[in-house]
């Protein structure tokens, strides 16, 4: 996609997420974390799917946009906050890429479209919901499982694992199995799936 609008909505996608006041060490270089995530999305989405259609292109790189704007913890700190904090934000990353998107001029049927993506819907059902999916898991195996593992019990993580893997795709779990774990990361791998 190299058409001006596709351009200039990646530009503001990214110029929103720079804003993030959180922080990302990578490779010795501080990132705005949400805009090294998008990113990494559209990173991975392009070495996963380089067919992947512009909704499905433009919806990966805004999954996350201005997300520290809804903080957890604005919710209760229990799974019935965790689970509203989750719908809510769905629905405010797509109300941020359906104000840029219109500002950039793109059709209705386009904004709705990655709105409907953004949102996860029909996840399971919808080829493109489900293609965003195994990306958003493909990056978190790929760049945020390492760290992840550090903090949480054994039992926990293989829960999330279990998790993760049941929302994949199989294409997504063959290219999940080829990702460059550590050692211990791959040791929990493969408990968690019964390698």
């Amino acid at each position: 996609m190299n058409s001006e609008k596709f351009q200039l909505a990646i530009q503001l996608f990214d110029k929103a997420n720079s804003k993030d006041p959180n922080k990302e060490v990578f490779q010795g270089k501080s990132y705005p974390k949400e805009l090294l995530y998008a990113e990494r999305m559209t990173q991975v989405l392009g070495t996963f799917a380089p067919q992947a259609s512009e909704a499905v292109q433009l919806a990966a790189r805004c999954q996350h946009i201005c997300r520290w704007e809804s903080a957890r913890n604005s919710y209760e700190m229990n799974r019935t906050g965790y689970l509203l904090w989750r719908q809510e934000l769905k629905k405010f990353h797509a109300k941020k890429a359906t104000e840029i998107l219109e500002e950039v001029g793109y059709p209705k049927e386009t904004v709705e479209r990655v709105a409907f993506l953004v949102q996860k819907k029909q996840l399971k059902r919808d080829s493109e919901t489900q293609l965003l999916e195994d990306v958003i898991c493909l990056v978190f195996l790929a760049f945020y499982f390492d760290p992840f593992a550090k903090k949480y019990s054994e039992e926990k993580l293989i829960d999330i694992v279990q998790k993760t893997w049941r929302k994949m795709s199989d294409t997504a779990h063959n290219a999940a199995l080829k990702l460059p774990f550590s050692k211990p990361s791959l040791a929990l791998l493969s408990k968690a799936l019964g390698l």
